[in-house]
């Protein structure tokens, strides 16, 4: 059995999370998703639009995935070493940067092999945050207002 491990915010779901999701898929048996829990999203110095609950459970709807899991941390072969994972895909915005090169060399002694998607360009959930502020006039002060509100359910 083939597994597949993937990880991301996917705040604001958009086709580029949908693509990486089938693309993914159809490499691998089980395909099980990584979804960075809040506090992770803001230790990288951002703030999900969508709490976390909401955004695992989206991801989990998802019919290209078998298992949706919380991201705790950046250290991806450890999770994959853990979920028995054979394959990690990524976005190929990552490819020949010298972090993923060093990965590469990590994941290939552990047997892993990373596998990277074209990015769907044009899209991304910074994008739309970024149109929605504009279209509906939101500064960032209610840009902040309105994040706390989606947060506080």
């Amino acid at each position: 059995m083939i597994i597949g491990y993937t990880t991301g915010v996917y705040d604001l779901f958009h086709i580029g999370h949908l693509n990486l999701l089938k693309n993914a898929k159809g490499m691998c048996d089980k395909l099980i998703v990584g979804v960075t829990v809040d506090e992770l999203v803001q230790y990288k110095g951002k703030k999900a639009m969508i709490p976390f609950e909401d955004r695992i459970e989206i991801v989990r709807s998802c019919k290209f995935v078998d298992a949706a899991i919380p991201q705790y941390d950046m250290d991806k072969l450890k999770v994959c070493k853990e979920l028995g994972a054979n394959m990690l895909f990524v976005g190929d915005d990552w490819y020949g940067t010298d972090k993923w090169r060093e990965y590469e060399v990590d994941f290939n002694k552990e047997g892993i092999r990373i596998v990277y998607f074209p990015y769907t360009r044009g899209v991304s959930s910074t994008k739309i945050t970024e149109a929605l502020k504009q279209i509906r006039g939101w500064t960032s002060e209610a840009s902040i207002l309105a994040s706390n509100l989606c947060h506080d359910k």
